[in-house]
C-alpha cells in the first residue's frame, strides 16, 4: 500500500521576555514532534485517526482526533479550507519534550502542530502569514505561537483590524474550537470561523549564538490563565515610565 509520510517538529517557547509583555518570544531547543502517515488509496470505508503518543504529557493527553487540541486545530484549519474529514487510515504518533504547564509554550507548540498538519494533510501551501492567522484564532496571545512557528527570537503582535476584520478575530475560541459531543456526527460543525487576513505581524531579532538559554523548570504545573491573574489590570504612571526606561 502507497503511503504518504511526512514529519512535523515545533520548538518549545520562552515569552514575555523582559519588557516584551505578550509581544517577545524564543524558540528553545525541546521539540514536539509529529510523525504521520497515511494512505494514497484508502479502502471504499473510511478509517477514523489513530493517535499515540509518548515523552511528557503521555498520561494526559487524549488520543481522540476530536478531543486531542493538535488534531482539533488541524481539522479546524482543512474545514476552513473546505476539505470536511481527515484522511481515511491518518496515523499520527506524537513525541513530546515539552513539560505542560511550565511556561515553556507546549500549549502554542500544540497549536502549531496542529496548524502544521492541517496544512501538510490539505496540501494548502499556506504563506507563514496565513498559518499565523490560523494559530492566533485558537491562541490570541501571538508570543509563544510566532516564535514556536517561525524560530529564533521575535517580537510579535496583533494589528489593527477593521471592524468587520476585528469582529471575525474575535469569536469566543468555543466556537473556533467547539467542543464535540459524543454523538457527533460528519456534519456536525463544518461550518467554523474562518479568520481574517493579517491578524498578527511580526519580525525577527539577531540572536547571538554566545548566549544561551537556560531553563529552570519548576515541579508543579500552572495554567497561563492563571498566572496571568496576579497581574494588576492597571499600572502607575511610575511604574510605566520605569518600564519605558528599561526597555
Amino acid at each position: 500500500m502507497a503511503l504518504r509520510t511526512f514529519n512535523i517538529r515545533v520548538p518549545a517557547t520562552s515569552a514575555n521576555i523582559g519588557p516584551g509583555f505578550d509581544v517577545v518570544g524564543l524558540s528553545l531547543s525541546l521539540y514536539l514532534d509529529l510523525k504521520v502517515s497515511y494512505p494514497l488509496h484508502p479502502g471504499p470505508t473510511y478509517v477514523p485517526p489513530a493517535i499515540t503518543y509518548s515523552g511528557e504529557g503521555a498520561d494526559e493527553v487524549p488520543l481522540d482526533a476530536y478531543k486531542n487540541l493538535t488534531t482539533r486545530v488541524a481539522l479546524y484549519v482543512l474545514r476552513c479550507n473546505n476539505i470536511r474529514l481527515f484522511p481515511s487510515n491518518l496515523v499520527l504518533h506524537v513525541d513530546n519534550e515539552i513539560p505542560f504547564g511550565r511556561g515553556l509554550g507546549s500549549s502554542g507548540a500544540a497549536v502549531i502542530a496542529g496548524v502544521l498538519l492541517g496544512n501538510e494533510l490539505g496540501q494548502l501551501n499556506l504563506p507563514t502569514e496565513r498559518l499565523l492567522d490560523f494559530a492566533l484564532m485558537v491562541e490570541r496571545h501571538p508570543d509563544n505561537v510566532t516564535a514556536a512557528l517561525v524560530g529564533g527570537f521575535v517580537g510579535s503582535y496583533l494589528k489593527e483590524l477593521d471592524e468587520e476584520a476585528s469582529e471575525a478575530a474575535s469569536v469566543p475560541l468555543s466556537e473556533v474550537l467547539p467542543e464535540y459531543p459524543p454523538d457527533a456526527g460528519e456534519e456536525w460543525g463544518l461550518d467554523p470561523p474562518v479568520p481574517p487576513l493579517g491578524i498578527g505581524h511580526y519580525i525577527r531579532f539577531g540572536w547571538s549564538d554566545s548566549i544561551k538559554a537556560v531553563a529552570i523548570v519548576p515541579r508543579f504545573e500552572l495554567s497561563t490563565a492563571k498566572a496571568r491573574e496576579v497581574l494588576p489590570t492597571m499600572y502607575s504612571r511610575k511604574d510605566v515610565v520605569s518600564l519605558s526606561w528599561q526597555a
